[in-house]
């Protein structure tokens, strides 16, 4: 018998480890490779600060013994977990492996998920997921499907309290799409990734509909169609770094303050050509974008949902160095009207600034909510006071500048002054009533127009006094629900000496254990 000795056993763990780098082997490596797709240790590598990844359970093996499952045990069984530094600050990670078992989910599998979950709420750091699975490992039964939930828990727990982001990088389907749903932001691979809860053989047969994978749950779908997804990329090295984009926006945890970078761009930068951007005819669209990437650092601005509901635009900048939220009505997509879609959008968004301690910025111009049977038999009503009610209930500095059109019930949601902003501005150019002159006009003058001569000469002239007497910001101004009016080319200084006079602000809800959202 062969002595044991230190240098043996040396080389059994270098064994163990180049088994368990191997994956499902060789062959199923090529064949990921073969699909467009990096392995699950290149997109971890990928995703992570250069040689910062330290792994945790790389020899964990499943424990089922039917099925002939006790032939085929694989070290890591089928999803690689641990932590590592994005940018120097840490983060925890996990990506399941497609080349062991389709890399669907285990027992133990989801163990080792469940553990650096458990670890990264702890040491209060982010959890990225990199999900590449078939869904719940067959031949286990329910330990699997106990193990999806044991997943749910632990997102539910974690929300609001550290970041979580979800990249769909392959086939996610099933129980398995709903950690993702809970997590902050989900990222899909354009033509490499799907989700969906039952797939395209099901559909089929229970309600006859032919529709493919990639009609079903594929990542343009998610992106413009349902909104279950955040950020569409194009293979994965993209989806990757848009994440690390991403993370340099959020802090850590709940208890940290937004990121903050050194700036060149100046605080009191003035653009004289915001001046120009909204047109004095206020049935003229305009692109909101322009105003946004006139105002903050750089002019860079990172955009969230950018095909879905785009009649409002939302994203993170920076101003004075600092990570934002932007919330700002489209007037160039729907007139910048609240439908039910962009109502949950921003909604969303805003609770997430508001759980991070990130600072939101309002550019306001909304003729008011989409009408129509589709949206009020949808819940508009309900769908659009989520809005309402998420901003609201937000606690951190509030800035809203109203660029045109502010009317009706939507001047309200939109982080009006009524709700707790702290700094309102107004453009010059702004209109703040409870609707448009011509509407208000038929309503107001409907006699006097009935028995005019030249109605149409009437309704013009009444329409014209109306505006000038009330589509303006001045009104609003003398009842201090506006705190200034502002030369646009001044935006951003105005917007970034509010946040500093901000910066100290502290404010809380009443003690409760959790509000009720009109879900």
């Amino acid at each position: 018998m062969a002595k044991v000795t230190a240098s043996n056993r040396i080389e059994r763990l270098l064994e163990m480890n180049r088994a368990a780098e191997l994956g499902g082997g060789e062959q199923r490596l090529e064949r990921q490779k073969a699909d467009g797709k990096r392995t699950a240790r290149e997109r971890v590598a990928l995703l992570l600060d250069k040689d910062t990844f330290e792994e945790i359970d790389k020899f964990v093996t499943h424990r089922c013994r039917d099925f002939g499952m006790q032939e085929q045990q694989y070290p890591g069984d089928g999803v690689i977990s641990g932590y590592g530094r994005i940018d120097g600050r840490l983060v925890y990670v996990f990506a399941q492996d497609f080349t062991v078992f389709g890399g669907s989910l285990s027992e133990t599998n989801a163990r080792k998920i469940c553990k650096i979950m458990d670890l990264a709420m702890k040491a209060g750091a982010p959890v990225i997921g990199l999900n590449d699975s078939g869904g719940a490992r067959i031949q286990e039964g329910v330990v699997s499907l106990a193990g999806y939930a044991d997943i749910f828990l632990r997102n539910t727990l974690a929300s609001g309290v550290i970041p979580q982001i979800s990249a769909i990088m392959g086939p996610c389907a099933g129980g398995a799409v709903y950690s993702p749903a809970i997590t902050d932001f989900i990222a899909m691979v354009d033509k490499t990734s799907y989700m969906f809860v039952t797939g395209p053989d099901v559909i089929k047969t229970v309600t006859h509909e032919e529709v493919t994978k990639e009609q079903l749950g594929g990542a343009m779908t998610h992106n413009s169609t349902s909104g279950v997804a955040h950020f569409l990329s194009h293979n994965d090295e993209e989806c990757l770094l848009l994440i690390r984009e991403l993370f340099s926006f959020l802090p850590s945890n709940n208890l940290e303050e937004a990121p903050r970078r050194a700036s060149s761009d100046p605080w009191d930068r003035v653009d004289e050509s915001l001046n120009g951007i909204v047109p004095a005819e206020s049935n003229i669209p305009y692109d909101i974008k322009d105003i946004i990437h006139a105002v903050v650092d750089e002019n860079y601005f990172f955009e969230v949902q950018e095909h879905y509901a785009k009649n409002i635009v939302i994203g993170f900048a920076r101003l004075d160095g600092r990570s934002v939220g932007i919330v700002a009505n489209q007037p160039a997509y729907l007139a910048g009207c609240l439908d039910i879609a962009a109502s949950i959008k921003a909604a969303r968004f805003v609770r997430f600034c508001d759980a991070f301690n990130i600072p939101l910025i309002t550019f306001e111009d909304v003729p008011g909510f989409l009408p129509g049977t589709n949206q009020e038999f949808g819940a508009i009503i309900k769908h659009g006071a989520k809005l309402l009610y998420a901003f609201a209930e937000a606690t951190v500095p509030k800035v809203t500048v109203i660029t045109r059109k502010a009317y009706g019930g939507a001047y309200c949601v939109m982080a009006s002054k009524h709700i707790r902003t702290d700094v309102n501005f107004a453009y010059p150019t702004a209109e703040i009533a409870v609707m448009g002159p011509e509407g208000a006009v038929n309503i107001i003058y409907k006699r006097e127009l009935s028995n005019a001569e030249d109605v149409e000469r009437t309704r013009a002239e009444k329409v014209e006094e109306f505006r000038e007497k009330f589509a303006n910001p001045y009104i609003a101004a003398e009842h201090g629900f506006i705190d200034e009016v502002i030369e646009p080319r001044y935006t951003r200084r105005k917007l970034i000496a509010a946040l500093r006079m901000l910066d100290t602000k502290r404010d809380s809800n009443p003690p409760k254990k959790h509000g009720n959202i009109p879900l």
